[in-house]
Formats: C-alpha cells, structure tokens, sequence
C-alpha cells in the first residue's frame, strides 16, 4: 500500500500545483523556463504513475475487503458512468464541442465520475485509496479551475454539433475498445465479463 500512496503523493501532486501553489508554480515557471518546468513536471508525473500502477498491482494481490461485495447492478452502473468519462476527456481535446463549451473543464468532470464509477463497482481497501484520491482531487481541481476562469474572464466559445458528435463518437470508441479488451490486458479484470 506504500508503493500505491507514494504514486499517489506524487502523481496528484504534481497535478495539483495549480490548486495549492499557483504562485509558486508561475515563478518556478519564470525562473526556469516553461520547457524545463514542463520536463520535471512529466518525470515526476510518469514517476509517480508507475508507483501507482505497481503500488496498485501489489495491493490487489493481498486485498483488504472493506466491505461486502457490491451488487451486480453497480457494475453495470459503473460500466455506463465510465462511457460518459471517456466522452468527457474526449470532449477535452475535441475543439470547438458544445460539451466543452457547456462544461468548460470536461476533463476533470470525466475523472470525477471515472473515480465514482470505480468506487461504486470495487471493495478494497486499494480501491479507496486509489479512486478515492482521485476523486478528491478531481474536486478541488475542478473548483481551483473555476475560479481561475472567474478571475481571468475567461469565455468558451460554443461549440458545434458536428464537433459534438467526433467527441462523442470518439469517446465511445475509445470506451468499447478499453471496456471490452484492454481493460483485462492492462488490469487484470474484465469489466464487462467477456
């Protein structure tokens, strides 16, 4: 569990710097430059991912059950909650989509409910940890990144249906192809029992 809090400590850290120390961050930035700030920033994250990837792997092979096994229909749940996840980061790299222009910060509202979806279908002690984490931060992002767009005007333009529809269409490719194969490559599980 060590190896999966210390990812998770450097992981969300580094991601949290515009949450807790946007000051800071904009003069390190100053200081140093934005391309090697940008460099230790991806080591330190890739660094921590690892962690987390392992420190995860390590923890499922002892499991600490915290409670007793959600129902079926959580799973079903879980697995529609994270179709709409993977729609939202993919409406976060789509240009000019209403759900970006609606949402503002589809992104993190997609790790939000990746992290509840994942809560409301797993039991362990290292599903807490993990979801739970990214969940909170999630949280706090999405309000810093708010206010943010409060303090500097900041206008979305709106978007267009076409635009719309790639982002959703992409999303949903993306799900099926995580949801029916590589999630059992990568994890270990099959989310969708195939």
């Amino acid at each position: 569990m060590l190896t999966l809090v210390a990812g998770l400590v450097l992981f969300l850290g580094a991601h949290s710097a515009r949450i807790f120390a946007e000051g800071w961050r904009a003069a390190m930035i100053a200081s140093v430059g934005d391309k090697p700030f940008k460099g230790v920033y991806s080591l330190v994250s890739i660094a921590g991912f690892v962690l987390v990837v392992v420190g995860y792997g390590l923890a499922r092979q002892s499991p600490v059950v915290m409670w007793s096994q959600p129902p079926v229909w959580t799973r079903h749940l879980a697995a529609l909650l994270t179709l709409l996840a993977f729609v939202l980061v993919a409406a976060a790299y789509v240009p000019g989509n209403q759900l970006k222009a609606k949402l503002h910060h589809p992104m993190i509202l997609g790790v939000k409910v990746w992290a509840v979806a994942h809560l409301l279908a797993n039991n362990t002690l290292a599903d807490l940890v993990l979801f739970g984490s990214f969940l909170l931060w999630a949280v706090l992002d999405f309000r810093a990144a708010r206010q943010r767009d409060r303090a500097q005007g900041t206008v979305y333009p709106a978007g267009s249906v076409p635009r719309t529809a790639v982002a959703v269409v992409a999303g949903a490719v993306a799900w099926a192809v995580f949801a029916f194969w590589l999630h059992r490559a990568l994890i270990g599980v099959s989310p969708m029992g195939v």
